[in-house]
Order: structure tokens, then sequence, then C-alpha cells
């Protein structure tokens, strides 16, 4: 039998030495089909022109394809079902022992991630059209509303999930209410996707994200989930080979869709099903996803409120961009910050593991 190091490990290389390969496919058909928007610009989440936005992103968003979120959930996908397939058909314990497609660990999150996506490349495919504007907001809430509800029914109902993990102190019991506090975390992840907004800033800020919660899983026994979320992270890596300035692609929504509604499912099943504090470092890991969707909420509060902007944009990237930044200096001072909030949280979880186990 493998160790369970290995049988992490595999996964993450698979995933991203598979996304390496199949980018310059991914790529060509992209670019031969024009697959980016017509016509550059974006309005505030208030309805109004972001006027700011669309002078520093001008020519940004027609300069290179959508949908390269593929190479991440696709990487990831092929690695789950291949390795699956092979320890069905080759004999010996070396295959069935890398295989972590399993009910109790991976099918919720995989289920998710496919749902995401999917419903993100129907939105990418829409916007790529002439004049396209993609499915509504409103629309792709209530996707998110309806996927997350079923699955905050089914951590309650079909898994006895009621609580949620406080670090070194007892649990918190909340019974049905772990419903919409499901419903609740997927949809502000959801909304943390508009991170996907300078070259290179959403991979190196997920790509940290998830190999946090694979060492998190991985502590707690929990080595099929670990291996999925490794795998997701070799795919993300691969992304963001080519997604260094300048960008060959952009992940869009097929990517983000798929990634922040996954991310909620892992945190959950890194609580108290498995023993961790999954949700509660959740505002930890993603610290930079909390700070895009707050600065978002803080930009319209004020100008509805107080009739100005907070930031020069929002959310908080663009505004160092606005200030004079340029993108290069953004992105890498996140990814620094992604890191240094990745390992204090991830660092809080074990401890926190350690500490109910004495």
């Amino acid at each position: 039998m493998l160790s369970d190091i290995v049988r992490v490990l595999v996964p993450a290389t698979a995933s991203f030495l598979i996304g390496m390969a199949m980018t310059p496919i991914l790529t060509h058909y992209l670019y031969k089909h024009k697959a980016w928007k017509k016509k550059a610009g974006k309005t505030a989440l208030d309805g109004s022109q972001a006027l700011e936005f669309n002078r520093l992103h001008e020519t940004h968003e027609v300069r290179a394809p959508r949908m390269g979120g593929i190479v991440i959930w696709g990487s990831a996908l092929i690695t789950i079902i291949g390795i699956a397939i092979l320890a069905q058909l080759v004999p010996g314990p070396a295959f069935l022992s890398l295989d972590f497609l399993s009910r109790n660990e991976t099918w919720i999150p995989l289920a998710t991630l496919l749902v995401g996506a999917f419903a993100g490349l129907i939105d990418d495919l829409l916007v790529i059209r002439p004049g396209g504007e993609g499915i509504p907001l409103s629309f792709r809430l209530f996707i998110v509303l309806i996927l997350s509800s079923f699955i905050g029914w089914w951590f309650w109902a079909k898994l006895a999930v009621t609580a949620v993990d406080i670090p070194f102190a007892a649990p918190l019991e909340i019974g049905w209410l772990i419903i919409p506090l499901f419903i609740l975390i997927s949809l502000a992840l959801y909304a943390s996707g508009v991170i996907d907004g300078i070259d290179g800033l959403s991979g190196g800020v997920f790509g940290s994200i998830f190999g946090s919660y694979a060492v998190i899983a991985f502590a707690q026994n929990q080595v099929d989930l670990a291996a999925f979320s490794a795998a997701i992270a070799g795919g993300i890596l691969a992304f963001l080979w080519f997604n260094i300035p300048p960008a060959r692609f952009y992940m869009t929504d097929t990517g983000t869709m798929a990634l922040t509604l996954t991310l909620a499912v892992i945190a959950f099943m890194t609580d108290n099903l498995g023993g961790g504090v999954g949700i509660s470092v959740l505002p930890i890991i993603g610290f930079l996803l909390v700070a895009t969707v707050a600065s978002d909420v803080a930009q319209v509060v004020s100008k509805r409120f107080f009739g100005k902007k907070l930031l020069r944009i929002a959310p908080l990237h663009h505004h160092f961009e606005a200030l004079g930044w340029p993108g290069y200096k953004v992105v890498m001072r996140y990814w620094v910050l992604s890191v240094l909030f990745a390992v204090v949280g991830v660092i809080i979880a074990l401890a926190a593991l350690q500490n109910s186990v004495l």
C-alpha cells in the first residue's frame, strides 16, 4: 500500500502535468474562435458605469480569451476519473490505493465543482457572443442559492452536521441553522470571485487556499479530501503558469464559480464533520477573498448612503491600481499575503486539532 503522502502528492502532480499539457490545445481553440469579450467595459454594482475601471482596463478584457478555468477543473476531473478507472482496470493495490473518488469525502465537492463549472461555462459562452452580456447576476445568484440550499440541507439531514467547531473551545451547536450558514458562506465566496481581475491574481490566491485545505484535510486523516484539494491546487498552478502577466487567458466564471462553491463545501467537510475547524479558519485562509467582498460592500454602502465613493475603484485590488501601483506589484503583494494568511490559518487549524486530541 502506498503512503498517504504519496496518495496526495500523485494527484496534485498529475493534475498539474495534465493542465500543462492541455493548455496549448485549449488556447489554440480559444484564440481560433476569438473567445473573448467583443466590447470592453464593466458596470459597477449599483448599475452605473465603472468609469475608472474602464479607463485602466479598456483593452485588457478584449486581448485574451475567457474560460481559462477549464484548465483547472478539467485537469482535476481528468485526474480523478483517470485514477478511478485505472484502479478498476489495473490489477494490484497501487492504483487502488490512489483512487480518491469516495462517497463519504469527495462525491459532494466533485459534484459542486462540476455544477459550478458548467454554470460558469454557460455564462462565459454567452459573454463572448457579439454584444453578449452573459447570464444575469440575479439568475447566477439564484443558481448558487439553489445549489447551496440543497448541499446545506444534505449536510444537516444526511450527514448530521449541526455544529460549527470553534478553535480551543466547545463546538457551537446551531442545529438546522447550518443550512442558512452554508448558503451565506457560499454566496459570500461566490461574490469574492471578482478577485479574478488582474493577470495572475486569482490563481495565486486560490492556489494558496486550496493547498491549505489539502494540508488541513490530510492532518484530519481525510486523505481522499486532501487528495481532491491537492488535485485542484495542481490544476490551479498549471493555470497560473500561463496566467502570469501577460495572461494567455482569464479564469472567468467557469473557474471562479467552480472554485468558490467547492471551497465552501471543503470548508464544511473539514469542520465538525472531520473533527476540525475548517469553517472558523476560512476567513483567515481566505482573508483576501473576505477583503474583496468587504471592499465591494463598503463601496456600495458609501455611495448609497453618503453620496461618495470610499475607494477609487472597488474591489480593493483595483483601488491599488488606481493609486498607481502596477498590476504586477498588486499581484505579487497579494501572493505574499495569501501565503502568509494561509500559513496562519493552517497553524491555527492544526493547533486546534492537536488540542482536541489531548
